[in-house]
């Protein structure tokens, strides 16, 4: 389990007074506000929001120390983590946090380990699973699968395992290798 959680990502400055474009991932974006301190990636520089407003399709954001333009733009795309620890509990088994998919095996549905995951995506599209396959024959270093019920129908973090639809495992390279019978 992750002990820092990726709750927002700050974007382009708004305006000319150090705002800025805030992108939240939490599931009530308005409780980024309560975490303190914010962090970025190294863990050394700490944020903290003195304002948060709605807009269109993100948030508009005061940070404090940050008064002017060129400050904002100096943290255009800074990803912004919590302490696992200041996160609620999932309130149920079936309730999870992406950041606590890291790590857990993944099966197929015969309970055959295929791989460990390595992300969670979110393209605009929807949730991937990212995975890095051991499965002999698959030479490619991570394979990716939507991240739904008809592809990944059970999630277990307490028993540390993904289980991936038949359908959707990769059994083999799609390309085969040079001189190999492909059979036609």
């Amino acid at each position: 389990m992750a002990d820092r959680v990726l709750v927002a990502r700050i974007g382009a400055p708004h305006g000319v007074k150090g705002e800025v474009r805030l992108f939240v991932f939490t599931e009530d974006p308005g409780a980024i506000q309560d975490y303190d301190p914010l962090t970025d990636a190294s863990g050394r520089r700490r944020f903290r929001i003195t304002h948060l407003r709605p807009a269109k399709d993100h948030f508009v954001a005061r940070l404090d120390g940050i008064g002017d333009r060129t400050a904002a733009e100096a943290l255009t795309n800074v990803d912004l983590f919590v302490s696992r620890d200041a996160l609620p509990a999932p309130e149920d088994e079936e309730t999870f946090y992406h950041a606590d998919l890291i790590g857990l095996a993944v099966e197929d549905e015969a309970g055959g380990r295929i791989g460990t995951v390595t992300a969670l995506h979110d393209f605009g599209a929807g949730d991937i699973l990212e995975y890095a396959p051991t499965l002999p024959g698959v030479k490619t270093k991570t394979l990716m699968v939507p991240f739904t019920r008809d592809a990944v129908p059970v999630v277990e973090v307490a028993a540390g395992r993904v289980v991936i639809a038949e359908a959707f495992v990769e059994r083999r390279d799609a390309a085969p290798e040079a001189g190999e019978d492909t059979g036609s």
